[in-house]
């Protein structure tokens, strides 16, 4: 149960106290318990979309949105924030691009980042509970969560001696890949919606891969965060435009 808690412990708020300092071997292993999180979170948003149903739907999108946020403490807000600072004010210099990361001030665009990302997610939102498709609350933040799995098999860490490191180490490659075709497969539920979004995703994510391969010649923390919420918010809102297709 310790990588499960370490993951729990690292991707949400929840109140949860290791009782010895986890290994190296459980922090790698933690990650294939990073969907599992996000499991649990789709399915925290998916009873309080479905209990509270009888709200005013713009009420309760924004409930929704906020309790997303909540559980994860704004840790991948935060990455993003950071990311998008150190994109456009490192004028494509991989030093000053990482420099930036570390600086805990948040600037103008990393401030517009997250209007842009938490407003789609918004407006998605509130056209899915519109259209009372209450169950796809689940899989968004199960697909956000195959990101780190994905990037840490597949991209070198950029900052030595970091937590990632030993992450980038110790993940068990083939129940990673496992458990990435699992996760793949929970959009299916929705047919062609949750196929397209699943497709959706990979191209979208291995875009950004490009990018941060381009950029600093690999991942950090804050770009895996970031990953996460633009991945949540274009798998999200891509299943919502399609919803009015199929």
């Amino acid at each position: 149960m310790t990588p499960f808690l370490i993951a729990l412990q690292f991707l949400t708020t929840f109140p949860i106290q290791l009782k010895s300092m986890p290994s190296p071997q459980q922090n790698g292993q933690s990650l294939l318990f990073y969907p599992v999180v996000g499991l649990l979170i789709g399915l925290i948003l998916f009873f309080i979309a479905y209990i509270f149903q009888n709200l005013p739907i713009i009420l309760l999108a924004s409930i929704i949105l906020f309790v997303w946020i909540w559980l994860t403490g704004g840790l991948h807000l935060d990455g993003l924030a950071d990311t998008a600072d150190a994109w456009v004010g490192g004028f494509g210099d991989k030093e000053r691009t990482l420099a930036i990361m570390k600086d805990p001030s948040c600037g103008p665009i990393g401030v517009l980042s997250l209007i842009m990302v938490c407003l789609l997610k918004w407006s998605a939102i509130y056209v899915l509970l519109q259209q009372k498709i209450l169950f796809a609350l689940v899989i968004f933040p199960v697909l956000g969560r195959i990101a780190p799995l994905i990037l840490f098999l597949t991209t070198p860490y950029v900052r030595k001696n970091g937590l990632g490191t030993a992450l980038t180490e110790y993940i068990p490659k083939q129940w990673a890949i496992f458990t990435v075709l699992i996760a793949l497969l929970i959009p299916v539920y929705f047919s062609w919606m949750g196929i397209f979004s699943s497709l959706i995703f990979i191209l979208s994510l291995f875009y950004l891969r490009l990018k941060f391969i381009q950029r600093i010649e690999g991942i950090t923390g804050d770009t895996v965060g970031a990953s996460i919420e633009i991945l949540e918010m274009l798998t999200l809102f891509s299943f919502v435009v399609l919803s009015f297709y199929f």
